[in-house]
């Protein structure tokens, strides 16, 4: 069996409620400011999803409950995934 190694492990998804929100902006700051890949940062003034992956989830969740209330939070661990396990 071949082994994976997966550069960013946490499949980190969320939703951020807030006013105002700028999604080139977010998307912006996170590609300068942490370390990933695969950044998606969608929706309007009142409503972002964010899609990202990386080492360290609770950084981005620390970054996006600064800009609103942040809810539908999913971290998956895709190195687990990538063996055949519960992520």
């Amino acid at each position: 069996m071949v082994e994976q190694s997966l550069e960013f492990r946490y499949d980190t998804q969320l939703l951020i409620d807030g006013e105002g929100l700028d999604e080139d902006a977010i998307f912006e700051y996170i590609s300068q400011n942490f370390v990933g890949d695969s950044l998606l940062a969608v929706g309007d003034d009142t409503l972002i999803k964010i899609h990202y992956h990386t080492n360290e989830p609770w950084k981005l969740l620390e970054y996006c409950r600064g800009l609103g209330e942040i809810y539908d939070i999913v971290v998956e661990d895709m190195d687990r995934q990538s063996r055949g396990l519960q992520g």
